[in-house]
């Protein structure tokens, strides 16, 4: 399972059709037009007759100048807070706008400006459809995540040849390597994944190919390396198996990011070859060709795609800082030993099964993702009031969350019934897992509105919690949640967040 595949698009929301615009107000303070003086001798017509016309566009008052100047901005701010920022950072202070304006602040200014402009939010580009890119809708997230669970059957395949003399820390032979390697592509792939998508979001697509293209041989060569240093005695047949899949987090991680979905998917339909494998032994020809082949189809596919990116360009201005890329890591690290604590305890038959529904999960978790964007940005462009939108924000995020739930937990009854023998889960174990759900799928959510640095703390937390004492995962998870919980809550209920 690959960390890049946690991290999402700046781009995510679906497109939206534009709102229906409301009238614009007449200014509330329009001054009448004056008349001029009727001339000696002149008809009485002539004394009301109106004064000629300023140039057009010309303000009635000071205020509606102003209003006239910043109407661009006005019509697409989200609450007159983003108005009252504007006006301050223009110097206006207090008592300049009590003597120019005739209101007591820059608050009932702004609220005055944005009562009287109409809204003009622009409507989300639409993607051509000829061009490629990620998949949108719930059939193209459930194809992640059947493309995020498919990499597991290598390990059905390779599972009885990694086997070593002796184990270590209580896992079985082979393990500490294997866990060594995964984590450290976790971390360096939701690094990399950040940055490319951040040129992506800037417009500049061969950037992001020279990004993967540097980034992604490092992220596998320092994923062999931790792999191969973490192996002991016997364990150089993991260690090798360690290599292969850290080769395999980098050509997926360009994939993905390049919204080769179906290419990727391609690649990894031999592993199919290890459902037989569930019931009946295999020849060790198979159990190494079958991973072999599909790894060596996902790096050709990869090479390819980022064939375009070999041409030299010159550097983007204002290109994203590698720093601003820490905190993603960082959050691949903490979600990482999370999903690993999951599958390494004692429920769901050795905690394969939490696995693999944490994994498909993240399917529906994207379409959840993409829902609660589009109907936070549905809302910003329809209700009037910030009461309203908080209570309507509030409900969408508490629909979403539980529906993510329900999948995970459907998920997780299904692999447990369709692998014999597995264990049935025990209500304390589904509470765990659920849990950890949460904190994934919320940190998820705080990761794609940019409060990557809030979600990472928590979840390295609680990974750290559970490392140094694994009976407090439950309670370390259940803390986690809760955090992730009000962050969630506290940020998501401003309708700023939500601007474009």
């Amino acid at each position: 399972m690959s960390g890049s595949l946690w991290l999402k698009p700046p781009t995510a929301a679906p497109p939206l059709p534009a709102p229906p615009r409301p009238r614009r107000q007449p200014p509330a303070t329009a001054r009448p037009t004056p008349t001029a003086p009727a001339a000696p001798g002149a008809p009485p017509e002539a004394a009301s007759a109106p004064a000629p016309e300023g140039p057009p566009g010309a303000a009635a008052d000071p205020l509606d100048e102003l209003a006239l100047r910043l109407d661009e901005f006005v019509a697409t701010a989200v609450h007159p807070d983003e108005i009252a920022a504007l006006l301050e950072a223009d110097g206006m202070t207090d008592d300049h706008i009590r003597l120019a304006y005739g209101r007591n602040d820059s608050f009932t200014l702004a609220e005055d400006l944005y009562a009287r402009g109409e809204r003009r939010h622009p409507a989300p580009p639409r993607r051509d459809p000829a061009a490629p890119g990620p998949l949108a809708g719930l059939g193209g997230c459930l194809l992640r995540g059947l493309v995020f669970a498919l990499p597991g059957l290598a390990y059905v395949l390779a599972g009885p040849l990694l086997a070593g003399t002796h184990g270590r820390y209580g896992l079985p032979a082979g393990t500490v390597p294997l866990l060594a390697g995964a984590v450290t592509g976790w971390v360096w792939n939701q690094a990399l994944s950040h940055r490319a998508y951040t040129w992506l979001g800037l417009g500049d697509g061969a950037a992001a190919a020279r990004a993967l293209l540097r980034g992604a041989p490092a992220g596998a060569l320092a994923g062999t390396a931790v792999a191969l240093a973490a192996a002991r005695d016997g364990e150089l047949p993991a260690a090798l198996f360690a290599a292969g899949q850290s080769l395999y987090l980098a050509a997926a991680t360009v994939l993905l990011v390049l919204g080769r979905e179906r290419a990727l998917l391609t690649a990894l339909l031999p592993l199919l070859g290890a459902l037989p494998a569930l019931r009946w032994d295999l020849p060790d020809a198979l159990r190494v060709g079958l991973p072999a082949l599909s790894l060596t189809a996902a790096c050709l596919v990869a090479a390819r795609t980022l064939r375009p990116g070999t041409a030299r360009g010159a550097a983007g201005r204002g290109g994203p800082p590698l720093a601003a890329s820490v905190p993603y890591g960082l959050f691949g690290l903490g979600s990482g030993v999370l999903v690993l604590h999951a599958g390494l305890g004692d429920s769901l038959a050795t905690g394969a099964g939490a696995v693999i529904a944490l994994t498909l999960s993240m399917g529906p978790a994207e379409w959840l993702l993409h829902r609660f964007r589009g109907g936070s940005l549905a809302r910003l462009r329809t209700l009037t009031t910030a009461r309203a939108f908080r209570r309507s924000v509030t409900g969408t995020l508490l629909g979403c969350l539980g529906g993510y739930l329900t999948a995970l937990l459907a998920l997780t009854l299904a692999a447990t019934l369709l692998r014999p023998g597995a264990p049935w889960p025990t209500p304390d174990r589904l509470l765990a897992l659920l849990l950890v759900g949460t904190v994934l799928w919320l940190g998820l959510l705080l990761q794609a509105f940019g409060a990557v640095l809030g979600a990472a703390t928590v979840c390295l937390l609680a990974a750290a919690a559970q490392t140094l004492q694994p009976a407090a995962g439950p309670l370390a998870a259940g803390g986690a949640a809760a955090a992730l919980a009000v962050l969630s809550h506290v940020l998501l209920v401003r309708p700023t967040t939500h601007r474009a």
